[in-house]
């Protein structure tokens, strides 16, 4: 396999793990708000990782069941 396909396979992972991750991100901002809002206004990731590893999850398990 040359540089070039690793480099490019690479990137597309990396793509879908950044697309994957802004999609959570948004629904979490839009289903939680106020788990964000406390997020930001105490200057705490904590809540706000807690619940994107949550929701990652749940869609993971939905796959899984799904196949």
């Amino acid at each position: 396999m040359s540089y070039a396909r690793f480099g490019m396979s690479l990137v597309g992972v990396v793509g879908v793990v950044a697309v994957t991750l802004a999609a959570a991100t948004i629904w979490l901002l839009l289903s939680n708000p106020v788990t964000v809002a406390n997020a930001v206004t105490e200057q705490d990731v904590t809540p706000v990782v807690r619940e994107l590893a949550a929701i990652l999850l749940q869609a993971l398990r939905g796959l899984l069941q799904y196949l």
